[in-house]
């Protein structure tokens, strides 16, 4: 009996590769919504609902980017990787075990890629769908840079876990460029 798909996903490992991409590409979310919520407010975008449409546009675009980038890059390194394992065994592999797990890493990393984005963006945005009601848009910026900056933090503290790093100093060292970025956005001219 040929295993479903819950089979094959339990059988896949998110291992190093997909956990830098998606940590990566998570920590570009995040610091592009910490840019783009201080610009619109800087800039008078008058409501939260359009901080939330710019921010999930930039969502679409970077998880695209994630997804589309590192699918056509695993595709090219997984496939010269089978064909140097083809070479030394003198066989043709496609179809076997060896290129299955190819083929479901690349996947899985390309996920990772395209998902790590989707939270460094779309978390953060949260508060502007409250704006009006409850929270004014200066409230809403504020709530949104510290979302940003607490998503940077868990980032660090992860990869802290892999490392020979204190948990507490891997975070506020990821947390602290959510931090520049928001001083640098209110700094720039325009």
């Amino acid at each position: 009996m040929r295993p479903g798909f819950a089979d094959r996903l339990r059988a896949v490992e998110f291992g190093p590769l997909s956990r830098r991409y998606f940590v990566s590409n998570g920590f570009d979310g995040a610091l592009t919504c910490v840019g783009l919520v201080v610009g619109a407010f800087l800039s008078g975008v008058p409501d939260g609902v359009t901080v939330v449409r710019v921010g999930a546009g930039a969502a679409v675009g970077l998880a695209t980017s994630g997804v589309w980038s590192v699918w056509e890059i695993e595709r090219a390194e997984k496939r010269a990787e089978l064909e140097r394992l083809e070479a030394a065994m003198l066989a043709d592999l496609d179809g076997t075990a060896p290129d299955r797990r190819r083929r479901r890493e690349r996947v899985v990393n390309a996920v990772a890629s395209g998902a790590g984005p989707v939270l460094g963006v779309l978390v953060p945005l949260v508060p502007f769908l409250l704006e009006g009601t409850l929270l004014t848009m200066a409230e809403a910026t504020v709530a949104a840079v510290v979302t940003a900056v607490a998503i940077l933090f868990g980032f660090g503290a992860f990869l802290s876990r892999e490392s020979d790093q204190w948990w507490l100093v891997a975070g506020l060292r990821m947390g602290a460029a959510g931090l520049f970025v928001a001083l640098l956005t209110l700094v720039l001219p325009g």
